[in-house]
């Protein structure tokens, strides 16, 4: 049996630059948050309102996303040898999910809206929203420090902040419509397209971080690749019982047999499967059973296919 993994100084890196994107764009986020909720009241709009709340779930999502880290940071104990690094995941699915539930709400609002324009005060929600522009541009700005191309928590709460972004792209051009034409429509209209921009995005968090609990395969990685190279291996003859699975964002793990033609040469085997593992597919944690041909594997041969 053998073992190998290893961490890399830029994973450090990116887990303490993701901290700090997070708290500034958190501080940010629930600053402004406020000033757009009692604007949207003031103002009757609901394309305001329902850019505040989407700013409310903004800073939950942030702050969530940073004890998520913090709390993937603790030690692994006996009863989780894998510490708590998996927080990150299920917080990005409560993102996700909370995304998901803004937007219906968002459309609840926008049909009656819809049917009953309200009146609404187009220059003071040009003005709040044109400030929440502002506001969103720079804590987008500060996520993207982070490693959000890598990091599914970093990634779903960047999403959310973009989706906040689109939304007061939506109540300017909507504060627009009514301050020039008098068109009250406006205001529920942009309300449904950024809706449905963010539920596009709730789904994509949710899929993939289900994806991840659900311990599949990571996508930018091929079972039947890595088998074929496995393959290639000095003396390995066959290749079973295969699984590779994600244990938080950028953490892929793998474990499966390798059937070698004689009894000799386990570590020279073992060493070479992990230098492909890591350096052609960059998982740094394996684990590999090496077995001779002629013993086969232990326990049932039904249960190592």
């Amino acid at each position: 049996m053998g073992h190998g993994h290893g961490h890399s100084h830029s994973h450090d890196h990116h887990h303490t630059g993701n901290k700090k994107a997070l708290m500034g764009a958190f501080f940010l986020i629930a600053s402004f948050m406020v000033v757009e909720v009692i604007g949207g009241i003031l103002t009757n709009s609901l394309a305001l309102l329902s850019d505040a709340g989407h700013m409310l779930s903004d800073a939950a999502a942030l702050g969530l996303s940073f004890l998520a880290i913090k709390m993937g940071e603790k030690k692994a104990t006996n009863s989780k040898t894998f510490g708590y690094k998996r927080f990150e995941i299920i917080a990005a699915s409560i993102n996700g999910i909370t995304l998901l539930l803004i937007s219906f709400y968002i459309f609840f609002e926008a049909y009656h809206r819809i049917l009953e324009p309200p009146a609404v005060q187009s220059f003071g929600m040009l003005v709040i929203s044109s400030i929440g522009l502002l506001v969103n541009i720079a804590a987008a700005f500060i996520l993207m420090k982070g490693d959000k191309d890598h990091n599914l928590n970093v990634r779903s709460a960047f999403l959310h902040v973009l989706g906040d972004l689109l939304g007061s792209v939506g109540a300017i051009t909507a504060a627009l419509l009514i301050y020039f034409f008098g068109w009250g429509i406006a205001d529920p209209i942009a309300s449904v397209i950024v809706a449905i921009l963010i539920l596009i995005s709730g789904w994509r968090v949710v899929k993939e971080s289900f994806h991840i609990l659900m311990e599949g395969t990571p996508s930018h990685l091929n079972p039947e690749d890595i088998k074929k190279e496995l393959l290639k291996v000095n003396h390995v003859k066959d290749v079973h019982d295969l699984h590779i699975w994600t244990i938080t964002s950028g953490f892929p793990s793998l474990s499966c047999h390798l059937v070698i033609e004689h009894a000799g040469g386990h570590d020279a085997v073992l060493h070479e499967a992990q230098a492909v593992l890591h350096d052609e597919y960059g998982i740094e944690h394996s684990t590999i059973q090496v077995e001779g041909e002629k013993e086969g594997c232990p326990g049932h041969r039904d249960n190592c296919n």
